[in-house]
């Protein structure tokens, strides 16, 4: 079709990571998730599409494929890009330790009554498959959050980057465990589940100590694609034999991110510092612009691939707000716990998005449920969003207030001290005054 010519298809992809861009500015300056606009984006042009080509084409399946591979590149480059931002210091395994028992309690708490609530209320759902539908609703989008928290505290960007790395992590991995078990021939039980992820973890650490040494003895320039690419094989190669793969690309990014911890003492005459700098700080540029182009069209087809009417249907309505309600009651229950009073934004911070997405089509066709609707869905990740963008709006405001407070503070301060330093300057230039003790009654 004409639309869909090669030059058409230019201009669009271009156009779009022109206007992604410049969301990213509006995001900065109003807190609103560059995200949430860019499924907005794909919401009007479905609309236009639809107005020049009509009803013939269903968005949702000719597209399907495609977002599931550009959702998988695009996790793989969020994690990488998260991880090679992790300094591993002593004084920071506590916040690690707490924002990895955090996510895990939230994941599964989240999931567990996600679970009862879609057992209860959508009709045919066999607990298996509410657990399986649940998972993907109860994983934070590291997607989201991590573009989103810039503007917070240090300490309250590094606990969000951490605790949705390892929410997306641990969702995938509890995911396919639980898709194991819908076949009991093939299903190894908790102890291979184990096992896999000690096996997953020794080839990481290999293929990484291996990735090190051998790319830092590359002489050409461009190689940063090539390390990507293996990267991307290993991925694949890992899904492939069951092994959890993001856990391969996460530890491989804390080494490069962390190479004089994981080449201590003597064994550190095997590195080329300044080659190691420069592959880390070009890494680091590549990855953060592959996964803001790769986050931009995988946002955009999905608005494109959105069904709209689904989110006016009564049920869907209920269960989301149902399935809503509960993760912000367990999130406000675990931060209570593990944080104590301060936890706002934190606890707002909850979105779903991209891993929900790709884990929803990635259910078995034995475990889907017809009666299903995929509006909870959409439901649950443009809802979590907004109440992201009202709690960083607030959380901006509030920062903003205290700002203000502390400048007309330390303008009073200001100018009670040049007050002060005029009264001396003042005091100084006065003639002395006489003593009246020393004058006679005849003067």
């Amino acid at each position: 079709m004409e639309i869909f010519s090669s030059y058409n298809m230019i201009i669009g992809a271009a156009a779009i990571v022109i206007i992604s861009f410049w969301f990213n500015g509006i995001s900065k300056k109003t807190n609103i998730p560059s995200v949430l606009m860019l499924i907005v984006l794909g919401i009007i042009l479905q609309f236009g599409l639809k107005y020049f080509m009509g009803d013939a084409i269903d968005f949702e399946q000719s597209l399907r494929g495609t977002l599931e591979i550009i959702g998988t590149v695009g996790l793989i480059m969020i994690v990488l890009e998260a991880a090679l931002e992790l300094e591993l210091k002593r004084e920071k395994l506590v916040p690690i330790l707490k924002s990895m028992a955090i996510a895990l309690v939230g994941l599964i708490g989240s999931a567990w009554i996600a679970a009862l609530i879609l057992y209860q209320f959508i009709e045919g759902m066999t607990m298996q498959a509410a657990w399986l539908y649940a998972t993907p609703l109860s994983i934070l989008s590291s997607a989201i959050i991590i573009p989103s928290v810039s503007g917070l505290s240090a300490n309250k960007k590094e606990f969000h980057i951490y605790e949705s790395t390892f929410s997306d992590i641990m969702g995938i991995m509890m995911f396919y465990f639980l898709t194991g078990g819908l076949n009991p021939e093939t299903d190894s039980g908790a102890a291979g589940f184990a096992g896999n992820i000690v096996l997953t973890i020794v080839i990481a650490i290999i293929a990484s100590y291996a990735l090190v040494l051998i790319f830092q003895r590359i002489k050409s320039q461009a190689k940063q694609f090539l390390l990507i690419a293996v990267l991307l094989l290993l991925y694949a190669i890992g899904k492939k034999m069951h092994l959890s793969s993001l856990i391969i690309i996460l530890i491989f990014g804390l080494v490069i991110a962390n190479v004089k911890l994981f080449f201590p003492g003597k064994t550190a005459i095997f590195l080329e510092k300044e080659k190691m700098h420069q592959i880390y700080h070009e890494l680091h540029i590549i990855t953060l612009e592959t996964a803001f182009v790769v986050r931009t069209f995988f946002f955009v087809i999905f608005g494109i691939t959105i069904v709209l009417s689904s989110l006016f249907n009564l049920t869907v309505v209920f269960v989301s707000l149902l399935i809503i309600a509960s993760i912000y009651l367990i999130r406000f229950l675990i931060l209570k716990v593990f944080i104590g009073k301060d936890i706002t934004p934190q606890l707002f911070i909850a979105p779903r998005g991209l891993i929900t997405v790709l884990l929803f089509y990635a259910i078995p066709e034995e475990a889907q449920v017809a009666t299903f609707e995929s509006g909870i869905l959409l439901f649950v990740i443009i809802a979590t969003s907004l109440v992201m963008t009202w709690a960083m709006i607030k959380d901006k405001r509030k920062m903003n207030t205290l700002l203000d407070e502390i400048d007309e503070e330390v303008m009073e301060r200001n100018e009670a001290e040049d007050m002060l330093n005029k009264t001396g300057e003042y005091q100084e230039e006065l003639p002395p005054e006489e003593d009246d003790s020393f004058k006679t009654t005849e003067d």
